[in-house]
């Protein structure tokens, strides 16, 4: 249990950190922020191990999930923009 809580935490960190790096307004709520930062630290690690940077099993430094999430809100801009049009 406590490793879900965890995995909240540090996702709503790492979606904070993101979002505040990134230029930009971004309307993201409470469970898009965390989800934005769970998906920017397993995208990491993927990609991490796929180069060689982590061993299977070792989760992604902090540094590589924050510029993985804020990847993932260019992408989502992107996306929304061309909604509107």
């Amino acid at each position: 249990m406590s490793g879900i809580v965890w995995t909240i935490v540090v996702g709503f960190v790492v979606g904070l950190v993101a979002k505040f790096l990134h230029p930009g307004k971004e309307n993201m709520g409470f469970i898009a922020t965390i989800l934005l930062g769970v998906v920017g630290s397993f995208l990491a690690g993927v990609v991490g191990q796929a180069m060689g940077w982590y061993q299977a099993g070792q989760g992604a430094g902090f540094i590589a999930s924050v510029v993985v999430a804020i990847i993932l809100l260019v992408i989502y801009g992107r996306f929304r923009d061309k909604g509107i049009q």
